[in-house]
């Protein structure tokens, strides 16, 4: 699998650091033009300026909602998605509503994405749930993926990055097992080796949110000619 898999492809190319600078966001979108990666993924505020960076390239820009807690009321998430589409946003990652997923309040959680999906939509924009699988028991895994799918999202999401625990191979094969094959499954948090982004892909995954989207394509490179 390793020899034919066009590893940048499946790379949204992350930065979304508190203090990443206007220098950083630049070698970022560098760096996803020179090797191809799918996506570059930055913080709201700097939506406009990868924007601008990656004009006549293939790279998508991709963005964080209700990022990383998902504890804001679903009209400031829907306020928040709005103007990052109008920034030029092509995908939105969203954070879930844990703590109201823990209170069993299944339509809320559902609603929430609902309503993030139905801006995106409009506007031909993909939604990425983030289910921040560190914080949530296998029940509660199954149900986020289940409510995300009945909301009518892209994608489920493993992780933030800024949780306790990031994305892990039994997670992704079990968000894949739940969401069936029409919906993407997007591994992130922790994943900084080629050998560890094949072993996502491998159980399922379909997206890798990394930082380190040139040390793990070079890995690549070095396991293809190996």
């Amino acid at each position: 699998m390793g020899d034919h898999l066009d590893m940048a492809k499946y790379i949204d190319h992350t930065n979304l650091k508190p203090y990443a600078t206007a220098d950083d966001i630049v070698k970022l979108c560098e760096e996803a033009k020179e090797y191809g990666f799918y996506a570059v993924c930055v913080n709201p505020y700097r939506v406009k300026l990868a924007k601008e960076l990656l004009k006549g390239s293939e790279v998508k820009v991709a963005t964080v909602i209700g990022f990383p807690l998902g504890a804001t009321p679903t009209e400031v998430k829907v306020f928040e998605a709005k103007r990052a589409l109008e920034d030029g946003a092509d995908e939105l990652d969203m954070v879930i509503n844990i703590g109201a997923l823990k209170d069993k309040d299944y339509e809320y959680v559902k609603r929430d994405i609902e309503e993030v999906v139905r801006v995106a939509h409009e506007r031909g924009a993909v939604v990425k749930v983030i289910l921040e699988t560190c914080y949530l028991t296998e029940e509660e895994k199954v149900k986020a993926c289940e409510l995300a799918k009945e909301a009518g999202a892209d994608f489920v999401k493993t992780s933030t990055g800024f949780g306790t625990g990031g994305a892990t191979v039994e997670d992704v094969k079990l968000m894949r097992e739940v969401v069936g094959q029409e919906m993407g499954v997007k591994a992130a948090g922790g994943i900084r080796t080629y050998e560890q982004a094949l072993a996502m892909i491998e159980a399922g995954a379909t997206r890798i949110g990394t930082s380190s989207g040139v040390k793990i394509v070079e890995g690549a490179r070095d396991a293809g000619s190996g």
